[in-house]
């Protein structure tokens, strides 16, 4: 079954035609570790010092609309579900939850460096208050971000040996939160932007997305006008909706942040198109569980 989906999915990645990035390669691709389905990133395959996983609904003790992994603790679930539903996806992917890092998104564009002392450490509810993005340079600290249509960003300096991710959703991307983290590396670590390998992860696409005017208003403050023919169209001028292309939005923002074209990877894999085998708040109306992004140096 859960392989069907999986090709479902790809087979509608393959029916998208984008103009700025390319989708026809495998951008991810899944697997299973202890039974649990697992998607991965291709950029980040031949990395033996990087661990990058992302979930799906499966593999979990979740039921009802939280079924089957639920990785959100303000879902509806009981604190012991959600704490059962990351040991059993932790060890599949061989990560101690112990030296999870969770940070509490707010939709807004902080970037915080995160160490030993910022890990779970047997507390797994704890959290970095008001971060989207976080960044490290310790081995076996794993950063673990929430989604459940927002757009995962996740960043690799393989030479320094740097990683990041970042959490963003309209507002993160209005606030343009992915060039924020490149520069938060770039001034801790000396990262070299044309260095960094990045990947979009799955993520709500354009087809799915309808958002009001106020919404492109506020998206027409920071991106130009020609970058704004290539993120956006109004699909219905009377009720004065548009569908905006968060992926196209992000890749557009690294690329001027200084990453090369082909160090940025876009999963074209869409939540809501795909909602039986990943949470989508939109298809659900609210009634669904977390995704997570898990992203470790070993």
């Amino acid at each position: 079954m859960i392989e069907q989906l999986w090709q479902e999915a790809q087979n509608k990645r393959k029916q998208r035609k984008n103009k700025i990035y390319d989708t026809d390669t495998e951008e991810c691709y899944l697997c299973h570790a202890d039974t649990i389905p697992v998607i991965r990133f291709s950029a980040y395959r031949e990395m033996p010092f990087i661990n990058a996983a992302f979930s799906t609904r499966f593999g979990g003790i979740s039921q009802g609309a939280l079924g089957e992994l639920n990785l959100g603790f303000s879902r509806g679930d009981t604190v012991e579900t959600v704490e059962k539903n990351y040991e059993i996806f932790c060890r599949a992917i061989h990560v101690n939850m112990d030296n999870l890092v969770l940070s509490d998104q707010i939709h807004d564009t902080k970037v915080s460096y995160v160490t030993k002392k910022d890990a779970c450490n047997g507390i797994l509810r704890k959290k970095l208050q008001g971060v989207d993005g976080i960044y490290t340079d310790q081995k076996g600290i794993c950063l673990a971000t929430s989604y459940a249509d927002c757009v995962p960003l996740f960043f690799v300096d393989p030479v320094r040996r740097i990683i990041a991710s970042s959490h963003s959703g309209w507002r993160g991307t209005v606030g343009k939160i992915g060039a924020k983290t490149v520069a938060a590396m770039e001034r801790k670590f000396c990262s070299k932007r044309e260095d960094l390998i990045a990947v979009i992860g799955p993520s709500i696409c354009q087809e799915c997305y309808e958002v009001s005017s106020d919404v492109i208003a506020a998206f027409e403050n920071a991106y130009s006008e020609e970058q704004m023919a290539q993120i956006s169209f109004c699909s219905d001028p009377e009720r004065q909706k548009y569908q905006l292309d968060l992926w196209a939005a992000n890749y557009l923002q690294l690329i001027e942040a200084g990453l090369f074209p082909q160090h940025i990877h876009v999963a074209g894999i869409c939540t809501c198109c795909n909602d039986k085998l990943l949470f989508s708040h939109r298809a659900s109306k609210g009634r669904r569980g977390n995704l997570n992004g898990f992203l470790c140096l070993t």
